[in-house]
C-alpha cells in the first residue's frame, strides 16, 4: 500500500511538474523544498495532515534524502549515525513548521542541520564507514 502511495505521488509530482511548462515550476521543485523561504512554505506547511498533504511530503521525503547524504558524511567523520527509522513525518513537519514560524527569513534547512547535530546518534565501528567514491 504505502509503495502504491509513494507511485501515485511521483506521478503527481511529475504530472504537474510537465505541465508547469518552462520558468513556471515552483521553486520548491526545483531547488528542493529545503532551501526554500520559511515564509513561503510554512503556511504550506499543516503538522497532523501526514503524508497525504503535498507539502508535507516533500518535505519529509527531502529531508529523509537529505538525512541520507548527511549520514554518509557523520558515519565517515565520527564513526555514527542518525537512525532514519525513528525518523517519522510528524516530528519533521512540526519541527519545520515550528522553526519558520520563528525564523521567517531563514530556510527549513537550518532546522534539519539542527535536528542533525542535536539528535541521538548510533554508535559504529571503524569498519562501518566507507568511501562512496572509492571503487
Amino acid at each position: 500500500m504505502r509503495l502504491h502511495r509513494v507511485f501515485a505521488f511521483a506521478v503527481t509530482l511529475c504530472t504537474s511538474a510537465a505541465f508547469a511548462g518552462p520558468g513556471r515550476a515552483d521553486a520548491s521543485l526545483t531547488i528542493g523544498i529545503g532551501l526554500s523561504n520559511c515564509a513561503k512554505l510554512a503556511p504550506d506547511l499543516k503538522p497532523g495532515a501526514g503524508l497525504e498533504h503535498l507539502p508535507n511530503a516533500l518535505l519529509f521525503y527531502w529531508v529523509q534524502g537529505y538525512l541520507s547524504a548527511a549520514n554518509i558524511f557523520v558515519l565517515n567523520e565520527y564513526t555514527d549515525y542518525v537512525d532514519l527509522g525513528r525518523v517519522d513525518e510528524p516530528t519533521i513537519t512540526k519541527l519545520v513548521a515550528e522553526f519558520c514560524a520563528q525564523h521567517p527569513d531563514g530556510k527549513p534547512i537550518s532546522a534539519i542541520d539542527k535536528f542533525i547535530r542535536d539528535s541521538d546518534k548510533v554508535d559504529a565501528k571503524e569498519s562501518d564507514a566507507f568511501d562512496p567514491w572509492k571503487h
